[in-house]
């Protein structure tokens, strides 16, 4: 769902781009708030994970592929001002190396993409956990129901900007209809990846999940006739357990962007198609960076596909878990300084 440059007007273009400058400096102080030692660690990794499976488009129609957007699974495995960042951070790696939703649709793209579809999802996913039983198998449905509604809500994001500030005349009601039904499809998908690496990681280590904090009840003893949690039941895990996920997650991204996609549908994904059969695309303009080395998931001057495909997916993830893990730690980081300032003055 990648908006390119001439889909929606200047000026729409610019608020959308404020809002989403907006969005991203709340989610940046937000994020302060989520990252601590368990899900610092692994936000990079879910911003690398998430640049890696939206390279695999998968058939959805007769001639239609979707991708996931993955601001749900961003949401439920890091928390939602954290997850705003995250797809953010793919967006502007795709825009920039790879040619993929344009630069000055930027805000739009966040606005649609990251915002619309982390705030939905998780309004979705907190209100379902809260009436389900406490199990790791209400958080898989919950992770599974929110992930499948924050996509057509994305298409209908899209669609109202487009109602404001679409540079042609094209019945709104033909374009919602298209951009909603086709992404109701996409949401399967959608939902199915997302419920599979939530259930994966509860797995093997829920307490690495900010969605299932708080899913097991802590273990109580009987102190002077008062119940009182152990200490053993918050306790965090060893750090090798965090490598390891940390690897696996990272080799599966690689995998999965270097190898795997090479077999991803080559249809055109939802708005794409949307944009063709309903002339919306009239006056797309060429991307900024279209002479990127790295241009349409593809090495320059390597002749064959399966190699340029697999080495750009590669740098890919390589530069979105690097500029991901910056960003997080520089907020980690600040939070820390925060935090200790606070104490001294407290002490003082």
């Amino acid at each position: 769902m990648h908006v390119p440059d001439g889909f929606i007007n200047a000026p729409v273009s610019a608020v959308a781009g404020v809002a989403a400058a907006g969005a991203v400096a709340v989610s940046l102080r937000g994020a302060r708030r989520e990252l601590d030692e368990r899900t610092a660690p692994l936000a990079g990794l879910v911003a690398a994970f998430i640049f890696a499976v939206q390279m695999l488009n998968f058939p959805v129609a007769a001639g239609t592929s979707g991708h996931l957007l993955g601001g749900a699974l961003a949401a439920i495995l890091v928390g939602p001002f954290t997850g705003v960042l995250c797809v953010s951070v793919v967006l502007l790696m795709q825009g920039i190396l790879f040619a993929d939703g344009g630069l000055t649709a930027l805000g739009v793209n966040i606005t649609v993409m990251a915002v619309v579809t982390t705030v939905v999802s998780y309004a979705v996913f907190r209100g379902l956990v809260k009436v389900l039983p406490r199990t790791r198998r209400s958080v898989t449905t919950a992770s599974f129901a929110a992930a499948l509604l924050s996509v057509p809500a994305a298409a209908a994001a899209f669609t109202l900007l487009y109602a404001v500030g679409g540079t042609t005349d094209i019945a709104i009601t033909k374009v919602a209809t298209a951009m909603v039904g086709v992404h109701v499809l996409i949401g399967i998908g959608e939902a199915a990846i997302t419920a599979l690496t939530v259930g994966a990681v509860i797995a093997v280590r829920p307490d690495l999940v900010y969605g299932a904090r708080g899913l097991q009840q802590k273990l109580k003893l009987r102190v002077n006739g008062e119940l009182v949690d152990t200490p053993e039941a918050d306790a965090p895990a060893a750090p090798s357990s965090h490598r390891k996920v940390w690897i696996t997650g990272l080799v599966t991204s690689l995998v999965l962007a270097g190898f795997v996609s090479f077999y991803a549908s080559a249809s055109p994904d939802g708005l794409e198609k949307v944009a063709k059969d309903k002339g919306i695309d009239a006056k797309v303009e060429a991307h900024a960076a279209e002479d990127s080395p790295l241009a349409d998931y593809g090495v320059k001057d390597v002749s064959d596909a399966r190699l340029s495909g697999g080495l750009a997916g590669v740098i890919g993830v390589g530069v979105t878990v690097v500029a991901g893990t910056g960003v997080f730690w520089a907020v980690r980081r600040r939070r820390t300084d925060d935090t200790s300032t606070a104490s001294v003055a407290g002490t003082a």
